[in-house]
């Protein structure tokens, strides 16, 4: 057995494993001009829905995303989203020109905007849409659009925040339903990855569109003292970073900028009155190490009066998303209270740019990334993805999360799966790939190994072990077992054992068919022909319904031999027999008839001494079949009046009369097989008048007609034939 890496789904030609990490998007030559000078000619004379200029959107995005950190490669590849869908194959056109990296971002990131876009235009529609399962939806998309590719994240969060502020400087109101998604969806997305800056702008900017009276109000206050608190906070501030080089410790102190929404939000959660709000006026202090933290807390506790209940320490116990500093609210001696917020330089840069800071995490090493130890790249992937579904449980308001029906596990690349609740590492394997799926024999759970049928947990990461070849097992289909929760997964299952039936049933129904044509020696007849004359769409197709015993052989056999044309007055022709290899030169006598014309039968190819029968034929005289021929027994079986008595004129071998005969052979093919067969039947003397092959995976079927005086020599010569090497059988038909 062998460990696997997910590999991603059947459908589609999408990259179900995730492109994390920035490293990933190659940094070609010149790829920031490169790219705008591609996306220009489509879109530099359109606008988008808001009605903002495409091509300068695209700038101001990658403006942005230049500010939060994102290389020139990143960049680069806003321009190409934009451009995708002015192209007939987008995916292959940006792969042959910028790489396969930057086309599957471009897609992933249209295929995300469009989702959302459909859902806003339900919504200012008028439609009757149902808000919660419409947002439920977005997120829904949005998480696996984000699993599939990090890289859409920061592309959304800059695309959104650069809309909220070009209807800013444009002082046109946003759509509510832009707002809306930009403060209950983006904002605590930015807020989970800890990317501080787009979240306090983004949420300023979105309720000064949903709520206007109210962010004038509360910016109105903000700037009624605006001069003398801006001239109290910079005097604190050169107090404060003064006293603490005195005592050694080198900080830099800054005044901390006012975010409406969050003063709004203090106000309204604590039924607080404007003045009353603390972080109106709030410093920011930022030392080299964490010990210098604590310094300057002692000192900052020492100076001034502590408030009771309003310190908090996020570096002991970061937040969720990763955020880490010192908290505490202080009053000076005229009794203002001015918050104090103590970090150092590197919880500073996370606190502003979260996993913009790091983009190809590069830095995560053993800091980790939200209070997890990241020995490597691929912990700090982990990390990401479940801030995402941190995220998603967010915005569930703590309940279990927006999706009750679903969770979301990772592959070993970090990829998100989509599950029902209550599905086991047997449904993870067939979301990832069927053929996974159809090898799964064990699975790992986060490191440790678990019975096929443990229930999955959001967050978990799943590796399956599989052997090279196999399939499932019917126990899967027990429902009282438990091993599988997904309908899909099931359908799979039943799949693999209906597609086993089958291939049974086509291989019986194929040696059914391929026996009767040997018999009439029509071998050489293309399968598909015969089906496609029959009315078959394919050669399986008639094989499965012979297989099943739903088609009968009769109905091939009426094609092979064509019903013969009546005899004139349904007369029996009475002639002299011909002396012929056909009737042999010692003839066949019709018992108690004179001069009755007889023919030796090619189904059966009678032979002195074989027992015969005669089938009296309309218009060709008596049929001669040996006695044991299925068909002349299902002639005689339907018109038993026609049966005559027959037998051989001459003693065998007496007249040197010569008679036709079928031998066939099953062999295992081979190079001189043909050969060292054909040498048998000359050493024995017997004249080949006839060969038909046929060759199929590596099995030969052979018909031999040979001319033979007397069948009872056949015993020895079959014997003979069989001992040749490779050959599995050899019998008279």
């Amino acid at each position: 057995m062998k460990s696997v890496v997910a590999e991603h789904a059947d459908a589609a030609p999408r990259p179900e494993l995730i492109a994390a990490a920035e490293h990933d998007l190659p940094q070609q030559a010149h790829a920031l001009a490169r790219a705008r000078a591609f996306a220009e000619p489509f879109i530099a004379g359109e606008t988008l829905d808001t009605g903002e200029n495409t091509l300068a959107h695209a700038d101001a995005v990658a403006s942005i995303l230049k500010a939060m950190g994102g290389s020139e490669a990143m960049q680069a590849a806003s321009y190409l989203v934009y451009a995708c869908q002015h192209l007939n194959k987008p995916h292959e056109v940006i792969a042959k020109a910028f790489g396969e990296s930057y086309a599957t971002l471009a897609v992933e990131t249209t295929k995300l905007v469009r989702i959302q876009q459909q859902t806003r235009e339900a919504a200012d529609g008028g439609q009757q849409v149902d808000h919660a399962k419409a947002q439920t939806e977005v997120v829904r998309k949005m998480l696996l659009g984000f699993s599939r590719d990090l890289r859409v994240i920061m592309l959304r969060l800059a695309s959104r925040l650069q809309t909220l502020r070009w209807h800013a400087s444009c002082k046109t109101a946003a759509p509510p339903s832009v707002a809306r998604e930009a403060l209950n969806v983006f904002a605590p997305l930015a807020n989970r990855l800890g990317i501080w800056q787009v979240k306090w702008e983004m949420e300023d900017l979105a309720f000064r569109f949903l709520e206007p009276d109210t962010y004038k109000r509360v910016a109105r206050l903000l700037d009624e003292k605006r001069a003398e608190r801006e001239e109290y906070v910079e005097q604190l501030r050169a107090h404060v970073e003064r006293e603490l080089r005195a005592q050694g410790i080198r900080a830099s102190v800054f005044g901390r900028p006012k975010h409406i929404y969050s003063i709004v939000k203090k106000m309204r959660g604590k039924s607080l009155d404007f003045d009353q709000v603390f972080d109106i006026r709030a410093l920011r202090v930022i030392v080299p190490e964490v010990k210098d933290c604590y310094a300057v807390l002692a000192w900052v506790h020492e100076r001034f009066t502590p408030v009771e209940d309003e310190f908090d320490d996020y570096i002991a116990r970061p937040k969720p998303n990763g955020y880490q500093s010192l908290h505490t609210v202080v009053r000076e001696a005229s009794g203002k209270a001015v918050e104090i917020q103590i970090r150092t330089q590197a919880m500073h840069e996370h606190a502003e740019h979260g996993v913009a800071a790091h983009w190809a995490y590069k830095e995560a090493g053993a800091k980790g990334y939200a209070g997890v130890s990241a020995s490597g790249e691929y912990d700090a992937k982990i990390a990401v993805l479940r801030q995402l579904l941190a995220w998603e449980r967010d915005l569930a308001g703590g309940a279990p999360g927006l999706f009750e029906d679903r969770i979301y596990v990772l592959t070993p690349d970090a990829a998100v799966v989509e599950l029902p609740q209550g599905a086991t590492p047997v449904d993870f394997a067939y979301s990832v790939h069927t053929n996974l799926g159809h090898r799964c024999r064990g699975a790992k759970v986060d490191g440790a190994m678990v019975p096929l049928n443990t229930p999955l947990q959001n967050g978990q990461t799943v590796e399956i072990v599989t052997v090279k070849e196999g399939g499932p097992s019917r126990d899967w289909l027990n429902a009282d077992l438990g091993f599988l929760a997904s309908n899909r997964a099931r359908a799979k299952v039943r799949a693999w054992f209906n597609e086993q039936l089958r291939h049974e049933t086509v291989a019986r129904g194929r040696e059914a068919v391929e026996k009767l044509l040997q018999r009439e020696g029509r071998t050489a007849l293309r399968l598909e022909e015969l089906a496609s004359q029959l009315g078959f769409k394919s050669a399986d197709d008639l094989f499965a319904v012979v297989g099943k015993d739903e088609y009968s052989l009769r109905h091939i056999e009426a094609l092979l031999r064509p019903a013969e044309a009546p005899a004139p007055h349904d007369e029996v022709l009475l002639k002299k027999a011909r002396h012929s290899e056909r009737t042999g030169k010692g003839g066949v006598l019709v018992v108690g008839i004179d001069s009755l014309m007889t023919q030796l039968a090619k189904c059966c190819r009678p032979a002195p001494p074989d027992a015969i029968g005669g089938f009296v034929t309309r218009g060709k005289g008596v049929s001669i079949h040996r006695r044991d021929c299925s068909n002349f027994r299902e002639l005689a079986a339907r018109s038993a009046e026609r049966v005559i008595e027959v037998e051989w004129g001459t003693t065998p071998g007496e007249s040197g009369a010569v008679y036709p005969v079928d031998i066939a052979v099953e062999a295992a093919d081979r190079q001189g097989l043909l050969r060292d067969i054909s040498e048998v039947f000359a050493k024995e003397k017997m004249n080949v008048i006839g060969v038909q092959t046929q060759s199929v995976k590596g099995s030969a079927w052979m018909t031999f007609t040979v001319e033979v005086a007397d069948s009872a020599r056949l015993a020895k010569v079959l014997h003979t034939v069989a001992d040749v090497p490779g050959v599995h059988r050899a019998r008279r038909r």
